[in-house]
C-alpha cells in the first residue's frame, strides 16, 4: 500500500473527500491543475477554503513558489476536481487518481518559476510509492489513454473535462525536481499467477466445524486473497496463512466496503463482484 497521508502536508477541512475507486485494477496516475490564481499564503488560504465551499476539492493544494502543501483527503480514496465522462467517474478511475492544485495560471507554466522544496518531493514520492511512473501520460482527453495509460496528466487530457490547465509545463522539469528513484511504468494488467475458487474460499472463511476439518483443502485458495488483501493494507502480512480467520474476514469486509459496499453487504463473506475486483488488482482469476 503507497502512503495515504503526506508527512508534512497541512490537512485541510475535515479529512473526508471522496470515496473508494471504481477500478483499482486500472493504472494508477496524477492529474495536474492550476487554480488560476495568485500565490502565497493568503491565495493558499482563501483558495482552500473556496475548493471545501464549492465542494471540488483535490487531495493536494501546492504552492509552486512557498513549496507550501495541503492535503484535503486520503490519496487511497477518489477527490472531487473533476467532472464525470458519461458514467464513467473519472475522480475514481485507476489505482489511485492523485489530484494536485497548484497555486499558478495554466497561461504562465509554473515550472519556468517555481521554487521546489521537500514538499513537492514528497508529493512525488507518494505519487511513486502507488506506482505512479514518471511519464507524462496523456493526450488530450483520449478515453483510451485515460483508461489504460498509467502516469501524470494535466487536466486537459481528462475526458469529460473542458478546462485546458496546467498549460505547458515542462514534465521533464517536474520529474528531475523530484530527486530520487522513479517508479517503473507498470504492465496495463498484472499476470495471472493463481486461479481461485470462490466455492473454496467461502468454505475457508466458514467457522463450522464440518469446514475447519477441510481447512488444509481450501489453503490453496484462502492464501493468495489473504495477499491481496495484505498487500491492499488491510491485512497484517503475518496472518496471511490461508487460514480466513476472523481477522481476514474483518479485511475483507474493509475491502468490500472500499468497492462501495455497507451494511449486510460488507460482512467479510466474498461475493463474486468484489473477488473479482481483487483478483484483476493483485493477478489471480477467480472461478465457481
Amino acid at each position: 500500500m503507497g502512503t495515504v497521508w503526506i508527512p508534512g502536508a497541512v490537512r485541510l477541512g475535515g479529512g473526508t473527500v471522496g470515496g473508494p475507486m471504481d477500478s483499482p485494477e486500472l493504472p494508477p496516475r496524477v492529474v495536474w491543475h492550476t487554480t488560476e490564481s495568485g500565490a502565497g499564503n493568503a491565495a493558499f488560504d482563501a483558495v482552500g477554503a473556496y475548493l471545501i465551499r464549492q465542494g471540488s476539492e483535490p487531495h493536494l493544494l501546492y504552492d509552486p513558489t512557498t513549496d507550501r502543501l495541503g492535503q484535503f483527503g486520503p490519496l487511497d480514496r477518489s477527490a472531487r476536481a473533476l467532472r464525470n465522462d458519461g458514467d464513467t467517474r473519472t475522480n475514481r478511475t485507476g489505482r489511485v487518481c492523485v489530484q494536485i492544485e497548484v497555486l499558478a495560471r495554466a497561461a504562465t507554466p509554473f515550472t519556468g518559476y517555481w521554487k521546489p522544496g521537500p514538499n513537492f518531493r514528497a508529493i512525488m514520492a507518494a505519487a511513486r510509492s502507488w506506482g505512479v511512473p514518471d511519464t507524462w501520460a496523456g493526450r488530450e482527453r483520449s478515453r483510451t489513454d485515460w483508461r489504460g495509460k498509467g502516469g501524470h496528466f494535466g487536466h486537459v487530457h481528462v475526458p469529460g473535462n473542458d478546462h485546458w490547465d496546467p498549460g505547458k509545463i515542462d514534465p521533464a522539469r517536474l520529474f528531475a525536481a523530484a530527486g530520487g528513484a522513479t517508479a517503473p511504468a507498470p504492465a496495463s494488467r498484472p499476470r495471472l499467477r493463481s486461479v481461485v475458487s470462490l466455492a473454496r474460499v467461502l468454505a475457508a472463511a466458514r467457522t463450522d466445524p464440518a469446514a475447519a476439518q477441510g481447512a488444509a483443502v481450501h489453503r490453496a485458495d484462502a492464501l493468495p486473497v489473504e495477499k491481496a488483501l495484505a498487500a491492499e493494507g488491510l491485512l497484517p502480512a503475518e496472518w496471511a496463512d490461508g487460514s480466513f480467520g476472523t481477522r481476514t474476514l474483518a479485511a475483507y469486509a474493509a475491502w468490500q466496503r472500499r468497492c462501495g459496499y455497507t451494511g449486510a453487504d460488507a460482512d467479510g463473506m466474498p461475493g463474486r463482484t468484489t473477488l473479482e475486483r481483487l483478483g484483476k488488482a493483485h493477478g489471480f482469476q477467480v472461478t465457481a
